[in-house]
C-alpha cells in the first residue's frame, strides 16, 4: 500500500481528537457527530470563515514610519534586498537587536519558496534554534502532522518563516521592540514569496501581522487581508492555535481539526 506511514500519521492524529473510522462498506452511523457539528458549524451566517463579502479587511499603512534606529537600518536592508538569499545575507549579517548575541543560528525559513501557502510562526524555540529550521522540534512534528491531513506539507506546497528570526532567552514571548525591528523583514520576505495565502501560527504571529490583540482563540475565527509596502495588492490571512499549544492543551485539538477543515475549504476557494 502507497504511502502507508502517511495514513497511519493521518489516522493517530484523528484518533487523538475523537475521530473514529469503521472499517466497512455498509452505512453505519458514527460514534461521534464530529462531522456534522463541523456541517452545522461551516453554514453558520455569524462565520466568516470562507472568502466572502463579509471578510473583514486588515490594512497595513503603506509608508511606516520606523522609530528604533534598528528600525530604520533593517528597513533599508529590506529596502535593498531583490531576492530570497539577499534578503538571508541580510539578516544574518544583522546586527541591531539583541537577541542575536544569544542564539546560535539565526532561523530564516523552511519548505518550498515557490508555494503559494506561507505559514508564518512566532519565534524559534530551542531546536530551531540549534538546527536554524523553523518548527523542527516536538511542535513542528504535530504542525507537520496537522498539514498532512489536508494535503499540505513544507516539501512540496508550503513554505514557513517566523515573525523573529532568533530564538528569544527560555523561551520567552518575543518583545514588541523585537518583533517591531524585525518587522521589515519579514515583510520583504512575504513580498518575495508572493504567496496567496499566509496562515498565522500563533497568537504573537496575529498580533505582528495584524496589529489584534483580541487573542488567537478569537482572530482564528475569521479570514483578514493584509498589505505591507512592498506589495501591490492584499494577500488573505487565516490563523491556527500555535502547535506548542496543543501540546499543552490537547483539548483544544477539536477545534483546530474543524480549523484545519475550514483551511481546506478555504485553500479550495482560491484555487490554490
Amino acid at each position: 500500500m502507497k504511502n502507508l506511514h502517511l495514513k497511519i500519521r493521518h489516522l493517530n492524529w484523528l484518533k487523538s481528537i475523537g475521530i473514529e473510522y469503521y472499517c466497512s462498506l455498509s452505512q453505519k452511523e458514527s460514534k461521534n457527530n464530529l462531522i456534522n457539528a463541523y456541517k452545522k458549524f461551516n453554514t453558520s451566517k455569524d462565520e466568516k470563515f470562507l472568502v466572502s463579502q463579509d471578510m473583514e479587511q486588515t490594512v497595513s499603512k503603506k509608508k511606516i514610519t520606523s522609530t528604533h534606529p534598528s528600525e530604520e537600518k533593517a528597513r533599508k536592508l529590506a529596502n535593498q534586498a531583490k531576492t530570497l538569499n539577499e534578503l538571508r545575507k541580510s539578516i544574518e549579517n544583522f546586527d541591531g537587536i539583541e537577541l542575536k548575541k544569544f542564539a546560535n543560528l539565526t532561523v530564516f525559513s523552511d519548505g518550498n519558496p515557490d508555494a503559494k501557502i506561507v505559514f508564518v510562526g512566532e519565534a524559534p524555540g530551542a531546536s530551531e534554534d540549534l538546527q536554524g529550521i523553523p518548527f523542527c522540534g516536538e511542535s513542528g512534528k504535530l504542525l507537520d502532522e496537522m498539514l498532512s491531513t489536508i494535503d499540505i506539507s513544507r516539501t512540496k506546497n508550503a513554505y514557513i518563516t517566523n515573525t523573529v528570526f532568533w530564538r528569544p532567552p527560555a523561551n520567552r514571548q518575543p518583545t514588541i521592540e523585537e518583533i517591531n525591528i524585525c518587522r521589515p523583514f519579514v515583510e520583504k520576505h512575504i513580498a518575495l514569496i508572493k504567496p496567496k495565502l499566509i496562515v498565522l501560527v500563533g497568537g504573537t504571529a496575529t498580533t505582528a501581522l495584524l496589529g489584534k490583540n483580541e487573542g488567537i482563540t478569537f482572530i482564528r475565527k475569521n479570514n483578514y487581508t493584509y498589505i505591507n509596502q512592498y506589495l501591490d495588492e492584499p494577500i488573505i490571512v487565516t490563523a491556527l492555535f500555535h502547535p506548542a499549544y496543543l501540546l499543552r492543551q490537547p483539548m483544544q485539538k477539536k477545534a483546530t481539526w474543524f480549523d484545519l477543515l475550514k483551511l481546506k475549504d478555504l485553500i479550495s476557494q482560491l484555487g490554490i
